[in-house]
């Protein structure tokens, strides 16, 4: 290969570094500390799109894909010893943090700086395991990535970091020399093509297409056609394709071999080999004009590309002025930037374009561009606090610009005000620099306009001359500071200037001063580190049942069907840790496994019973409960339960008709459970006859029973006629729809849509809208749109869309609607349909739509252009979802097609868009599709995530392809931890350890490891029931990282009200409420009370109010305390100091009759926790007024009681008008002590059986039943029963027949107990 190539004409200069060139003449001064920025992606003629002529470091268009390239990709490669491995593991995720903040610059400003590379190169080199992806990022980014770099300097630096990551071990395949090719390009680095050729060679590497493109452009860079056309002549041998890049090239190529009528002759060229010039092209094109400062040819090449429809961007415009800037036609600049039209990536592009300008000398013109900043249109009073230019002023610093020419531009920024303190700022960035000679040029600038300089100003410099002990230059720069008027304090001279010289005496001579001074020493405080403790906690092995039943039960029936193997796997790893279970959480698992038709897993849930439950779990469940069945008939037992659960299991064994034959013999004892077992069985096999008959059969023995929800949605499945009447009923018994059942209720109404017309829906639709089932949602709205493009009615589906979007907000099935309009070529409606969507989703969201529709319909060039419209940003969460309506149609062109066409989207990630056409490559099992994918990513310049890499390798591998690339490995716990992390981190968050499970899965995300909504949104839950709520935030933030759209739970928002409130950020907690609310999502009860309560601590009473008029407007009511608001009102009062206002509304309360019952127990006790008298004695005559005068007793009630719990029984005296709520005091404080200080201050009381059976509760069994056989007090069976209870507790005898009371027994004593005593307490009070 080499040798082929060495026979054309070889070029006058041989390679450096990797291909070195002596005698090489630096042409940049050296680099002094850098900042940010970067506009300088050169178009080299090798990259669709990307590249373009070649001038000099010419800034190109911030593509996406180079925005994008810098990614989070380090994890070290496994290697055959253990230990070795863990190092790697250990020292690839340090490094991930800072490959993460390299991508975060790139997506941000467009750039990098040198100090951020040269920091991750080092940390790379420190773990002595840099892996290929790593190579090949640091590689990459030696280019135009670094604008604030001369172009020499880069090269250099991209030599060393080549050479050394080699003696590190890395290897190195096609793709890296062809990066380091594009660093060339992108450099201007003059090297020998075919020297190239022969090292690769000689590395055993064959070259690529890319390779042979991006020679060809080093060719055309210098003007060789000769050595271009050789290369070209070979492809074509080859049968490589020729792409529009190398024509580029070729534009370029001609043009700077100085015929300019040839460049312009390739766009024909192009045309005749069926390749339409594109935006490159004539970017190209225009360069060329540039260079050679033709503006009329520039201007006819403009008009070219607007009649050929081809759109060109701000980004083209810059590369245009760079050239034309490089070749020293600035006088033509001004025309160029009045074309700018200022989109969205402006301000980044051309704060990189001025950039490269100033690197490469041309700071007039990046002042220039710098004043045609859009932000610059502003009013007076906003400038004060604006600074425009603060990174042009620094970088002209670090370039070492005269300082006529920056003073000049700090005095215009200051007069145009455009910046407040221009002096100041480049005063600062001098100072930074050590620049000694500017930093007081500037300072004498400032004192001519009158600005104030101090002493501290000169401190930076006079340290780093002391630090370099040049005392004459610290003897100059006070000289400088008295030829300013600067005074010399005591810091100055002690700390700064006095340092520099070994005695004062010596100082005294050198600065010929005759005041005194005196010197500071310092001395360092070593504070000995502290080791942590780390504490291991063990999960509960008995608690493992219940886990594996959350596990499977929380999984979908898909997701058991693809995990299958996998589970498999994890039962035989349970099992071989003597994991067990008990044999009904065996049960529930095999139903669970049943539902999910994989009965071959229940054998392996088995082998984990407990051995000494396994003889009664290999018994059927039908068989045992029947057999319970007859032990509880024959004993006269209540059968109901077990008649239930009969029927349950046969539904589920499908053995309907034994299930109808029980429900036969055992009529009188069906329960409305057993009835909804059987219709839902009957529904569920459309035996609409049978479940129309126990429907019937189950209102007569009660109308007022009602089904649940799923039950009624899949009768109307079953009776689509009667489904109107279904809903109603549904409405009359409150029947309420969760998430799960609107899902179940969209199955039916789409059931029902391919059964009946466009009207049967509609009166469906607008009956559940109207009676508030649910509410209006796309996805119920969508049968509706679904009736009417099943019978081709376009125009009708139109029309319903619309009726939707107007009376429900919502816009179901568009996509299908504009697929239609757009294959039937109606104009005037899919108009009607873009006017529409603008109007209310916006123009960026029509034009996605109508995107997606010319895709999906093959009007490839109408979804260009409007892919291509100027200002259009990627929107990753629908490119997302077309790409996988691709993958699961398998629409590969399609799909191909959405790639191709965003490469040139602003934030486009482009290695999620290749890793779609991938995930579809092997579904199709197409390697060859895949293959060509990966020469184009090289073209694109793409550096893809490790996972992609797997990816592409599995493919290749699994068809005995060669890998031609690294793949990057990772040890045994990283794959496992992709599989089990859930399962981990699930158990971390039940067994109280989540922030560990939080730092899991921190962990996996920095190893590219995504799981789904439902985990992440569980461990936000577990993080925010322990307080951590910025550890759930920060969790929330990757989740949204992956899952566009991820929002959290209703449950998971609840807490973070909760916890916000416990936190006393109450502005925040409103805030989470209210966006809870505009979603139509309903707070709980306990994250209400407990904002309230943070309110009220708060001393806001219009937040407490606000809270409260936004509970009134929920749809569906919470079952709040009457008091929760009232109370927590009061006590702001109380911390705002205005007791009075307190009093008053708790007395307009009282004195309301219907009020007398209504506790304010919440207040006394704050009250009372705060200690403050003053506000207790204005409450306690308050609590007596409204006794004596109003015959309320519940505030006395309530004080008596809170003193009473909080051990003042001498205070509580006082407080003994008591009244029928004491009884509450020992329902809510069952404390053996405290009830008995409640019956030493009230003697007579009255029930004292009521007492007894509460002092059950707290007492010891013996000493209690003497007690009370000594006072005669009449034992009831539910005391007896619980006396019984204490007995066995205590390991005796139970000397007494125990009652056999039931639950629902036992709960009715107690409610008859309560009213029984508050009817005698009744009576009390009227007779007093």
């Amino acid at each position: 290969m080499a040798a082929l190539l060495r026979s054309a004409r070889l070029l006058k200069f041989t390679p450096s570094g990797l291909l070195q060139i002596t005698g090489t003449k630096r042409n940049g001064l050296p680099l002094s500390r850098l900042y940010s920025g970067t506009l300088g992606i050169r178009r080299t003629g090798v990259c669709s799109r990307h590249i373009g002529p070649a001038v000099e470091n010419a800034p190109s268009r911030l593509s996406p894909y180079t925005v994008g390239c810098v990614r989070n990709y380090a994890v070290a490669r496994e290697q055959k010893d253990e230990a070795s491995s863990g190092v790697q593991s250990k020292q690839a995720q340090q490094f991930d943090s800072a490959l993460s903040k390299l991508d975060n610059s790139v997506r941000r400003t467009g750039r990098i700086t040198k100090t951020m590379l040269l920091r991750v190169f080092h940390d790379i080199c420190r773990t002595g395991y840099p892996s290929g992806n790593q190579a090949l990022l640091l590689l990459r980014s030696c280019g135009s990535l670094l604008p604030e770099v001369p172009p020499v300097d880069r090269t250099e630096l991209a030599h060393h970091i080549w050479t050394k990551l080699q003696e590190l071990g890395s290897q190195y395949d096609v793709s890296h020399y062809n990066a380091i090719l594009k660093v060339y390009l992108q450099n201007e680095f003059k090297f020998s093509p075919t020297d190239f050729l022969a090292k690769m060679e000689a590395a055993n590497i064959l070259p690529n297409r890319v390779t042979y493109q991006r020679l060809i452009a080093a060719y055309c860079q210098n003007g060789d056609i000769e050595g271009a056309s050789t290369i070209l002549g070979f492809m074509k041998s080859k049968d490589l394709p020729i792409t529009e890049a190398v024509f580029n090239a070729l534009v370029t190529g001609h043009a700077r071999a100085g015929d300019i009528d040839s460049s312009k002759n390739i766009l024909t060229v192009m045309r005749n080999a069926g390749i339409e010039p594109g935006a490159d092209t004539y970017v190209s094109l225009l360069t060329a004009f540039a260079e050679k400062g033709d503006i009329d040819g520039v201007k006819k090449a403009l008009e070219e590309a607007e009649n050929a429809d081809c759109s060109l961007m701000d980004r083209d415009i810059m590369q245009v002025i760079f050239a034309l800037a490089k070749a020293g036609h600035q006088q033509y600049v001004p025309e160029m930037v009045e074309r700018l039209r200022h989109e969205r990536s402006y301000i980044p592009d051309a704060m990189n374009l001025c950039l490269s300008l100033i690197t490469h000398g041309q700071e007039d013109v990046a002042f220039q561009v710098l004043k045609n900043f859009p932000t610059l249109q502003m009013d007076n009073a906003s400038a004060e606090s604006y600074n425009l230019g603060n990174f042009f002023l620094r970088h002209c610093v670090n370039m070492n610009t005269a300082l006529d020419k920056v003073a000049n531009y700090c005095r215009d920024l200051q007069q145009s005000n455009l910046h407040t303190s221009p002096f100041n700022f480049t005063l600062l960035c001098a100072l930074e620099a050590k620049n000694i000679g500017l930093s007081c040029g500037l300072m004498k600038q400032m004192k001519e306009q009158n600005l104030p300089v101090r002493p501290h100003f000169f401190w930076p410099l006079l340290i780093q001359l002391v630090k370099d002990n040049n005392t004459t230059g610290v003897v100059e720069l006070v000289k400088t500071m008295e030829e300013l008027g600067v005074a010399i304090d005591t810091p100055t001279l002690s700390n700064y200037i006095l340092p520099a010289f070994g005695s004062l005496e010596e100082a005294r001579q050198a600065l010929k001063v005759t005041h005194a001074s005196f010197l500071t020493r310092w001395q360092m405080k070593c504070i000995p580190k502290t080791n942590a403790v780390c504490v291991c906690l063990c999960p509960h092995p008995e608690r493992g049942g219940y886990f594996l039943y959350s596990l499977i039960d929380s999984m979908t029936e898909a997701e058991v069907q693809v995990q299958k193997d996998k589970l498999r796997e994890y039962f035989k790893q349970l099992q071989a840790l003597n994991i067990t279970i008990p044999v009904n959480i065996y049960r529930g698992i095999r139903n669970l496994l049943d539902s999910y038709n994989v009965p071959e897993l229940i054998k392996d849930v088995a082998e984990l019973i407990d051995p000494k439950d396994k003889a009664s779990a290999e018994l059927s469940m039908t068989e045992t409960l029947e057999n319970k069945l007859a032990e509880l008939k024959a004993e006269n037992k209540s059968i109901d339960l077990t008649l239930k659960q009969i029927i349950q299991a046969l539904c589920a064994e499908e053995n309907l008709q034994r299930a109808l034959e029980l429900k036969q013999q055992h009529e009188e004892h069906m329960t409305a459970g057993g009835y909804a077992i059987l219709i839902n069985h009957c529904c569920r096999n459309d035996n609409a006859e049978e479940a129309l008959n126990l429907k019937r059969e189950m209102s007569r023995k009660d109308s007022s029973v009602a089904l649940d929800a799923s039950k009624y949605i899949a009768l109307m499945k079953v009776f689509a006629n009667k489904a109107v009447d279904i809903l109603k009923e549904m409405k009359e018994k409150d029947v309420m729809l969760n998430d799960t059942h609107t899902t179940m209720l969209f199955h039916a109404l789409s059931s029902a849509a391919a059964k009946g017309g466009p009207t049967i829906i509609r009166r469906l639709q607008d009956t559940v809208f109207a009676l508030g089932l649910a509410k209006p949602s796309a996805n119920l709205c969508s049968p509706l749109i679904t009736a009417y493009l099943d019978s081709n009615d376009l125009s009708g589906a139109l029309d319903a869309a619309l009726e939707c979007q107007k009376r429900y907000n919502h816009l179901p099935r568009i996509h299908d609607i504009l697929v239609g309009l757009v294959q039937q070529g109606d104009t005037e409606l899919l108009q009607k349909a873009m006017d529409v969507v603008s109007q209310e989703r916006g123009e960026m969201t029509m034009l996605y739509d109508l995107f997606f529709a010319f895709l999906q319909t093959g009007r490839y060039r109408e979804a260009r252009k409007i892919i291509e419209t100027p200002g259009l940003r990627a929107r990753p969460g629908r490119l997302h979802w077309y790409a996988e309506k691709c993958i699961a149609h398998n629409q590969m062109e399609t799909l191909e097609h959405m790639v191709d066409m965003t490469a040139k989207l602003f934030e486009c990630d482009r290695d999620e868009m290749y890793s779609y056409m991938l995930r579809l490559c092997k579904e199709t099992n197409n390697w060859k599709k895949a293959d060509a994918l990966w020469t184009k990513m090289q073209e694109e310049n793409i550096i893809p995530r490790e996972r992609t890499l797997r990816l592409l390798a599995d493919i290749l591998r699994s068809n005995g392809q060669e890998v031609p690339f690294e793949v990057p490995e990772v040890n045994l716990k990283e794959k496992n931890m992709h599989e089990v992390t859930l399962c981990i981190y699930f158990v971390l968050a039940i067994f109280d350890v989540s922030v560990e499970a939080y730092e899991m899965v921190k962990g996996a995300d920095e190893k590219g490891l995504v799981f789904g909504p439902a985990s992440y949104d569980h461990l936000i839950r577990a993080l925010l029931a322990e307080g951590s709520m910025d550890d759930a935030m920060a969790l929330k933030d990757i989740a949204g990282s992956h899952i566009p759209g991820f929002k959290m739970s209703d449950t998971a928002t609840n807490l973070l009200i909760v916890t916000q409130s416990k936190k006393d950020l109450v502005t925040d907690a409103v805030q989470t409420l209210k966006s809870m609310l505009q979603v139509n999502h309903v707070p709980s009860q306990l994250a209400i009370t407990r904002l309230v309560q943070a309110l009220g601590r708060k001393g806001d009473v219009s937040g407490i109010e606000d809270v409260q008029k936004l509970m009134k407007g929920l749809s569906t009511p919470l079952n709040f305390s009457s008091m929760l608001f009232i109370n927590n009102i009061a006590l702001a009062h109380i911390k705002n100091d205005d007791l009075d206002s307190a009093v008053e509304l708790l007395e307009t309360l009282y004195t309301n009759p219907d009020n007398h019952s209504a506790s304010m127990s919440f207040v006394f006790r704050k009250i009372l926790e705060n200690g403050n008298d003053k506000v207790l004695d204005k409450f306690s005559v308050m609590a007596e007024r409204l006794a004596n005068h109003f015959a309320c007793y519940r505030p006395a009630s309530d004080l008596f009681l809170q003193l009473l719990d909080m051990d003042k029984v001498e205070d509580a005296k006082f407080m003994l008008a008591v009244s029928v709520y004491t009884l509450l005091y020992l329902i809510m404080c069952p404390q053996l002590g405290k009830i008995q200080s409640l019956l030493s201050l009230i003697p007579d009381f009255a029930e004292e059986d009521v007492v007894y059976s509460y002092l059950i509760k707290c007492h010891a069994a013996e000493a209690l039943m003497e007690q009370m056989q000594k006072e005669g007090v009449e034992v009831d069976e539910l005391s007896l029963k619980r006396l019984a209870v204490l007995y066995r507790k205590e390991g005796q005898t139970v000397p007494f027949p125990e009652p056999p009371v039931s639950r629902t027994k036992e709960k009715k004593n107690l409610e008859n107990a309560h009213l029984n005593s508050a009817a005698l307490s009744s009576q009390s009070d009227s007779k007093d």
